[in-house]
Parts: C-alpha cells; sequence; structure tokens
C-alpha cells in the first residue's frame, strides 16, 4: 500500500513539473503553442509578467524567457571589461581622414510588452537578441553618426555628448519597432592615431598657452581699469572738496560782505544823522540866533578875564607891534600903581 502511494505521489509530481512554467523577477515568458486541440499553434500573444508560476502543459509546448531589467552591451579594448574576449573597440574615420577608436556602451532593454514579436524576429532570449540585433545595429548607426565628426569636434566633450544622443535616437528609431528600447549611448575611452593625437595635444597645449596669455592681458586691463576708475574717484572726490570748500569760503565771504555792508549802512546812516544835525545847526547858527550865540560864548570865555582898552589913534601898529614886550610893559606899570 505505501509502495502504490508512494508511486502515485511520484507520478503526480512529474505531471505537476509538466504542467507549469515561472518566470523571475526581471523576466517575462512566453508560450509557444505546439500543439493543441483548443488553440492554434504558434507563439501566444500573451506575456507572463515577471514573478510568476503558470500552469500548461509542458509537453504540448515551448517556453521562453526574456530578462526585461536594463542591459549594458560593453564594446571596449579591454577583454576584461567588454562582452567579448577580445579588443571590442569601435573603429571610425573622422571627415578630416583620421582613424578613431573609441569605447562604447549601449544600455539598452527588451519592451515586455512586445516580448512575443522579438521571440517571433528577433531571437529566443536576451543574448541572442543582443547577438543578432543590437550589436550589428548599434556598431553601424554609431559609427555612422561619429563619421560626421571633425579630429577637433571629437576633442570637445560637449559635442561628443551631443552626437552620442543623436545615436540614442537614431538607434530607438530602428530598434523601438523591433521591441527593443535604447536607453542611453555611452562614449568612453578614445584614441587618435598617434602622430595626429600628438599634433593635437600640442596644438591644445599652444591653445591653452594663448588662452593663458589673454586671461592674463584681461586680468592686466581689469587691473588698469580699476586703477583708473580709482584715480577717477580719488579726482572727484578732490574736485567735491574743492567745489565744497569754494562755496564755504563764498558762503562765508557773502556773510562778510553782507556783515560789512550793514555796518557800513550803519555809518552812513550815523553820519548822515551827524551831518544832518550839522547842517541844522550851521543854519541855525546863521541867523540872527546865531550871532547872538556866538556873542554869548565870546562871554562865557571872557568872564573873569581882564580887559585892558587901547585908545584909539594912539600912533600904535598893533599889526609890527611886539605883543609880548607890550604886554610885560603893561604888567609892570600895573604892579608900579599898585604899590
Amino acid at each position: 500500500m505505501r509502495r502504490l502511494t508512494s508511486i502515485l505521489l511520484a507520478s503526480a509530481a512529474i505531471a505537476l513539473t509538466g504542467c507549469t512554467a515561472s518566470t523571475d523577477t526581471t523576466e517575462v515568458g512566453v508560450r509557444t503553442v505546439l500543439l493543441s486541440p483548443l488553440a492554434s499553434s504558434g507563439v501566444s500573444k500573451e506575456v507572463y509578467p515577471p514573478g510568476g508560476v503558470y500552469f500548461f502543459f509542458r509537453p504540448l509546448s515551448r517556453w521562453n524567457t526574456f530578462d526585461v531589467a536594463v542591459q549594458n552591451l560593453a564594446m571596449v579594448g579591454d577583454p576584461t571589461q567588454g562582452d567579448r574576449p577580445s579588443k571590442d573597440s569601435l573603429f571610425f574615420k573622422t571627415v578630416d581622414g583620421n582613424d578613431i577608436i573609441v569605447d562604447v556602451t549601449i544600455s539598452w532593454s527588451v519592451d515586455p510588452t512586445m516580448a512575443p514579436y522579438v521571440l517571433q524576429f528577433v531571437g529566443s532570449d536576451t543574448d541572442e537578441v543582443e547577438d543578432h540585433l543590437v550589436r550589428p545595429v548599434a556598431r553601424t548607426v554609431v559609427r555612422d553618426v561619429l563619421n560626421r565628426l571633425s579630429s577637433e569636434e571629437y576633442y570637445e566633450a560637449s559635442r561628443r555628448f551631443k552626437m552620442a544622443n543623436e545615436a540614442r535616437d537614431r538607434l530607438n528609431k530602428v530598434l523601438n519597432q523591433e521591441g527593443i528600447i535604447v536607453d542611453q549611448v555611452l562614449l568612453g575611452e578614445h584614441q587618435f592615431n598617434q602622430t595626429y593625437e600628438q599634433t593635437i595635444r600640442d596644438k591644445k597645449v599652444a591653445e591653452q598657452e594663448a588662452e593663458q596669455v589673454v586671461s592674463e592681458q584681461k586680468a592686466s586691463e581689469e587691473e588698469l581699469r580699476r586703477d583708473i576708475e580709482e584715480v577717477r574717484g580719488q579726482v572727484a572726490k578732490a574736485i567735491a572738496e574743492s567745489d565744497g570748500n569754494a562755496k564755504k569760503r563764498r558762503l562765508e565771504g557773502d556773510a562778510l560782505y553782507y556783515e560789512k555792508k550793514k555796518q557800513a549802512e550803519a555809518i552812513r546812516i550815523e553820519k548822515r544823522a551827524e551831518a544832518d544835525a550839522l547842517i541844522e545847526r550851521a543854519l541855525a547858527l546863521s541867523g540872527t540866533g546865531g550871532r547872538n550865540m556866538v556873542k554869548l560864548k565870546v562871554a562865557e570865555k571872557l568872564k573873569g578875564k581882564r580887559i585892558v582898552f587901547v585908545p584909539a589913534g594912539s600912533g600904535m601898529d598893533f599889526r609890527t607891534m611886539d605883543m609880548n614886550a607890550f604886554l610885560q610893559t603893561y604888567g609892570t606899570r600895573a604892579l608900579s600903581k599898585g604899590q
């Protein structure tokens, strides 16, 4: 009984194994019906998603899986880094006739929705798709794009990047309809013909030296411009200070002039008043009142003084008289009479 049970379980396991298929986490599956009374034979249009287990009668079907994760096709010179055990770099010729060797990496993947088409017309698995389609088309298209560059243009990183993007777009235009998506084209290490590479290197060094000279010249010009601006600033400052001092002196002069003008006007008014007073006084003195005032002043001056009357017609001429001798004689006589 136990033996019979073991046989039945083994038979069931074998039968079950013959009816299952699975996909990994990055795989999709495609079933090809070889013989079926219920369906037409050929590649099924159904795509079996990643990470699943599916049941159908395997002896009458063929099961294929495609890794739909991003694949990197490395066509490089170092055999230890590439997909081939030999140098696999891409050779192309520039428009000016120089040979260049360049490492190229193509990042690509299978379009999961087109997996049945890929199986039917391209290859049975991811490796076969790469060898039969992606590799030859990529080498042709990338070479055609790079052939349009000159040797000097290839030295420009921005130009290489632009051409790599153009190669990606052209590859997608060709391969998308075959169920292949190209994510990126990377241009790696490159080598020129040794003689030309040395010429290019020397030219680049000369250009760098020329750029350095130009840069130094520009720096000198900037420094000179700064010095000129600084001198201009100093001159402007000196002019401003001079203008300020002149304005200050002008204001001080104006203030002094105004002050002196007011003082002169005050003096003029004062002197005018004095002159007017003198005129009024002179006018007052020119009349009878003036003569009387003169007499009064003379009387005031003669008050207390001794007055000597000299008889007229005595034969004395006061114009030639020695007044000192006269007064002395007069004084002597007066003294003798007093005695």
